[in-house]
């Protein structure tokens, strides 16, 4: 029943020039169909956090969709939390250190465990990398596209 209300629950407001999945696209590069495919991954992994009974972390992909969702306050908060998953889930990121970053990286296995045993199947490892690209690529700035280039390093073996 909870697995159905979250996999219902529309993050687009169809009242909105630039809905929620447009802004995702455009703010990761991603395009519409990824970013739909993320909202639904982002979905799967809320609800395992109300059904696991242990800590998770997202992918990074999830992750930027959690993140935008926390800035739609009510959407997040009201219809979201308190309405379809009847609690509260709160954001916490790391406090740094190697300490914190093995606990991450457990959390992350575990979550990428739990996935495979709750819905059956391989989480898609375009959205779900492995543990060793998951914590190795987290170099990122916000840039504007507008006032610069972006030209991506070649491959170096």
């Amino acid at each position: 029943m909870l697995w159905q209300k979250v996999r219902a629950f529309e993050l687009d407001d169809p009242e909105s020039a630039f809905p929620f999945s447009s802004r995702l696209a455009r703010e990761n590069g991603w395009t519409l169909e990824y970013t739909l495919r993320t909202i639904d991954e982002y979905k799967k992994f809320m609800f395992l956090i109300c059904v696991a009974g242990h800590p998770l972390t997202p992918s990074d992909q999830v992750d930027q969709v959690w993140h935008l969702h926390l800035l739609y306050t009510y959407s997040y908060w009201k219809d979201f939390c308190n309405t379809v998953l009847h609690r509260e889930i709160h954001h916490g990121p790391t406090k740094g250190g190697k300490q914190e970053g093995d606990k991450f990286n457990d959390w992350y296995t575990k979550t990428l465990d739990t996935y495979n045993y709750i819905f059956g199947e391989t989480p898609p490892a375009d959205i779900w990398p492995a543990n060793e690209k998951r914590f190795r690529e987290i170099n990122y700035q916000r840039i504007n596209l507008d006032k610069n280039w972006i030209i991506k390093k070649p491959f170096i073996i």
